[in-house]
């Protein structure tokens, strides 16, 4: 794990400036941009908010009503989907998105590079997958690029929440490695999600 205690505030900004502030972050993961199994194939690009289709970010906002939308309904959050719409057009946002032979997206991150409880850490605030693109490791191998750029950009881990009544999300994130956050709330809190991170290697 990157050690970053001995830094002061304005370094931690300065890398995490360095780092949002990139015309393309996972330039660094370059090779990781094309994913093969079996005869699925995928290609996967980065965009910036300011830079992606709004076609495509359209899209990207219906998958995850599609997927999360019941689970949000389900709960004591509810559905909104005005600030989930709002939240996924925010500025900082940066998109990995996966897209099939036919150059259909298929799956997407969203993330952003930012201070969290002191830390510097990639926030990783969306990984959707259509139907079609589940169960053949590419959302593994999306999490995998994500880890690498952390690494290269000096983060010290991948922050991510998940809905507790999403027991294929929490799942999911708990084979790859993810645990309970230690700024997750308590179980007296009563919250409806946990917040998982995994620590990323220097």
């Amino acid at each position: 794990m990157v050690q970053n205690d001995q830094l002061t505030v304005k370094e931690r900004q300065q890398i995490i400036e360095k780092a949002a502030n990139a015309k393309d972050p996972l330039d660094c993961v370059s090779e990781m941009l094309v994913y093969e199994k079996d005869d699925f194939r995928v290609k996967l690009k980065s965009w910036r908010k300011a830079d992606i289709p709004q076609k495509t970010l359209k899209w990207a906002i219906k998958l995850a009503e599609r997927n999360v939308g019941p689970f949000y309904s389900s709960c004591s959050l509810g559905w909104q989907p005005k600030i989930k719409q709002a939240d996924m057009n925010k500025h900082w946002a940066r998109y990995l998105i996966a897209y099939n032979s036919g150059n259909t997206p298929v799956a997407f991150c969203m993330f952003r590079f930012d201070i969290d409880y002191e830390r510097c850490v990639l926030y990783c605030y969306e990984t959707q997958l259509e139907e079609s693109a589940r169960r053949k490791g590419l959302g593994s191998h999306m999490m995998s690029i994500l880890e690498k750029a952390a690494a290269h950009w000096r983060m010290e881990k991948i922050v991510l929440t998940v809905l507790k009544n999403n027991p294929s999300g929490m799942g999911f994130f708990r084979k790859i490695g993810y645990t309970t956050d230690e700024t997750s709330p308590g179980r007296e809190e009563n919250q409806p999600y946990e917040i998982l991170s995994r620590d990323i290697a220097a």
